[in-house]
């Protein structure tokens, strides 16, 4: 959200630009917070997999939200009732099924390769765009979406074949795919927020998907556990982080700068490769570092390109944040 250009022969106010400077200052400030918030959840989710099952898992994840936003919805007198069910239902099963892949993959893969493989979500976006644009008939192709694409499938290339072992192969590949339905979850988020559904009501029912969903798949993986203070602990953490991230991240796309927070959410991947390194003892290879930083540049080079066509197609509307499936 920008503030309207003044009128001809009227300078801004000091103020009106101060404000405006807080208000983005403050955005990137919820920004970091939220990536850092996403890759601890991903520590307490890798530590979580030695007690719990991925379903539960997604399960207990799932009812922290529900309750927390249930919560929220009454204190601020809004309503949970939709009138686009089957729209939310959707949403839900592409979404929980990314998210229950991309718990599956940290369990087995390197934290910060799996959250890498999952932010890879811009790039399939940007992907979508192009294919979009040739069932429609377009007459020419942005070759810088193009090479965007290609960038970011190399970089993934370099980050799979030093990291991971041959029986890791299966975990990188469903980790891969989870990325994928991450970018199908966002534009689906960008469908419920065109008929006016808002993001807290969009995470509700993304939430109490997630809750039946994996109390479904966990049913097919074992069972429940019975708890420890430290597995049940672990379990608080990961709904907690990831209800509070949500809302940090949903609060800084309403006040930021759209690329500037695609930009710092990538921060993510760095703070997992720090967590890598000091709790797990996770070797840094040098060309996965550098296939690292390939996706991170094609993906924030995809939110741009993407920006810049809408905004060139349809003024008004704007994709989702790349947040968490």
């Amino acid at each position: 959200m920008t503030s309207p250009d003044p009128s001809p022969g009227h300078a801004p106010s000091a103020g009106r630009g101060s404000g405006r400077r807080a208000a983005l200052t403050s955005a990137s400030a919820l920004m970091v917070a939220a990536a850092f918030l996403f890759a601890t959840m991903g520590v307490c989710v890798k530590l979580a997999s030695a007690y719990y099952g991925s379903g539960e898992i997604v399960m207990y994840r799932g009812l922290v939200g529900v309750l927390v936003l249930a919560v929220l919805a009454h204190a601020r007198g809004e309503t949970l009732r939709t009138r686009v069910p089957g729209m939310h239902l959707w949403r839900a099963i592409v979404g929980v099924s990314a998210l229950s892949l991309w718990f599956y993959s940290i369990s087995g893969l390197p934290l910060p390769t799996a959250m890498t493989l999952n932010y890879m979500s811009s790039v399939w976006m940007a992907l979508f765009l192009i294919g979009g644009g040739i069932l429609a008939g377009g007459s020419r192709i942005d070759g810088r979406l193009m090479a965007s694409v290609l960038a970011g499938f190399a970089g993934v290339a370099m980050v799979l074949r030093p990291t991971i072992e041959a029986q890791q192969l299966w975990h990188g590949l469903l980790g891969l795919l989870s990325g994928v339905l991450s970018a199908m979850a966002y534009l689906q988020v960008t469908a419920l927020g065109r008929v006016g559904e808002p993001e807290s009501r969009v995470v509700f029912y993304f939430s109490l998907g997630g809750l039946v969903a994996g109390a479904v798949l966990s049913q097919f993986t074992g069972g429940l556990h019975t708890h420890t203070w430290r597995g049940a602990a672990l379990l608080l953490a990961v709904g907690g982080l990831a209800t509070v991230a949500q809302l940090m991240m949903t609060r800084a796309y309403a006040t930021g700068r759209p690329l500037v927070n695609a930009s710092l959410q990538y921060l993510g991947i760095a703070f997992a490769f720090v967590y890598g390194v000091l709790l797990f003892g996770e070797p840094v290879h040098l060309v996965a570092l550098g296939g690292t930083l390939l996706i991170v540049a094609a993906g924030i080079a995809a939110a741009s390109l993407r920006q810049d066509n809408q905004a060139r197609v349809r003024p008004a509307e704007t994709l989702p944040p790349d947040i968490e499936p």
